[in-house]
């Protein structure tokens, strides 16, 4: 008889022991249904110059599809703009959406491992909120990932992160996210 081993990602049970608690007692939920939680990260990277190049869009995918663990897809332009020399249904970007293990997973390394490496690091700005619980953060340089080899790059380029929660205001979605990990910077205590 064999048994079967079920794997969780280690946020994943950071989120159920620790972060629900003490986002019920900051919120004074009821339940823990009404607790905010990551839906999906999603990763957008627009490629500068692949009007002229398509195998830049396929670097792109790879490179994506290595740091997430999930295939990218190309983005398609939606409009002809002659200015740019692009038509309509041209590749100029790659995007994912991570949800679930993958997605726990992806915030874990980027967190731990990725945000660390970033040059002159002092965290990331707590003023990229929508107003409906979603978070957007720009990364210059995609150079911060360890999956990707410097020496084999052949430019250097940046991607927007998205992360979906399903919290109704900015502040219970910053504090999900600060008890999940992510290094905000105190923009109160430095005057900023």
């Amino acid at each position: 008889m064999a048994t079967t081993i079920t794997y969780s990602p280690r946020l994943l049970k950071k989120y159920r022991d620790e972060v629900v608690p003490a986002l019920m007692k900051q919120f004074g939920y009821k339940s823990v249904m009404q607790c905010p939680r990551l839906v999906k990260i999603c990763l957008n990277q627009g490629v500068k110059g692949s009007t002229s190049d398509k195998k830049m869009i396929d670097d792109a995918v790879n490179e994506m599809t290595l740091v997430t663990g999930q295939k990218a897809i190309a983005t398609m332009s939606k409009k002809d703009i002659s200015n740019f020399k692009l038509r309509k249904n041209m590749p100029i970007g790659c995007r994912v959406t991570l949800r679930h293990v993958k997605m726990y997973e992806f915030l874990d390394r980027f967190v731990s491992v990725s945000l660390p490496r970033v040059r002159d690091f002092k965290g990331i700005s707590e003023k990229s909120f929508d107003g409906r619980g979603n978070y957007t953060m720009g990364i210059t340089e995609q150079i911060i990932y360890p999956e990707i080899n410097i020496d084999k790059l052949p430019r250097i380029s940046g991607m927007d992160i998205t992360f979906v929660t399903t919290a109704s205001t900015n502040e219970e979605a910053y504090a999900l996210l600060k008890e999940m990990g992510m290094p905000f910077t105190n923009m109160e205590k430095t005057g900023k």
